[in-house]
């Protein structure tokens, strides 16, 4: 925008949200959908094997990855990925899900947000000598907590979320 001040170009700029090195205009910000989280973990997981650069997000996503061999076949095919239904009644957990509540929290404890959390998740990272032990635990918390508010239809509670990660940490 030639002439335009910082300010104007910033107001004016088009919203645009980029997943897995995709952009997508007019796409509600922090919003993918589930085909981009898929695509998004699928190419992650790719990248990493092929060896190729990865943006910091895709770092993250793939140390994650490398955590869970077990969801390795579901990300090596991204067709099948986006047209794989994961209902829970085969006992399977949905690895896109799964991944991205890694990503939701390695996210809150690096900004503190809800406040408190990074302190809490540490604390249980140290209590089971396992940072992954420790987000698996915290995503119980999380999902619980996400339940309860869908449930009754009220904000979801952080002070709740890291009451229970807390609560964990100290039995």
């Amino acid at each position: 925008m030639v002439g335009a001040t910082q300010g104007q170009a910033r107001r004016t700029a088009p919203r645009v949200a980029v997943t897995a090195g995709h952009v997508l205009r007019s796409a509600p910000m922090f919003a993918p959908s589930q085909a981009d989280v898929r695509r998004f973990f699928c190419s992650v997981h790719a990248k990493a094997r092929a060896g190729a650069p990865l943006e910091a997000l895709e770092t993250l996503a793939s140390q994650w990855i490398a955590e869970h061999p077990e969801y390795h076949a579901d990300l090596a095919d991204v067709d099948a990925a986006l047209a794989r239904q994961y209902a829970g009644d085969d006992g399977r957990t949905n690895p896109f899900l799964h991944l991205s509540m890694h990503l939701s929290i390695s996210e809150q404890c690096s900004i503190d947000q809800p406040h408190g959390i990074r302190q809490a998740v540490e604390l249980l990272a140290a209590r089971r000598d396992s940072l992954h032990e420790a987000h698996h635990e915290a995503m119980e918390c999380l999902g619980r907590m996400l339940w309860e508010s869908q449930r009754a239809g009220r904000p979801p509670d952080g002070q709740a979320y890291i009451d229970c990660v807390q609560r964990r940490a100290t039995n």
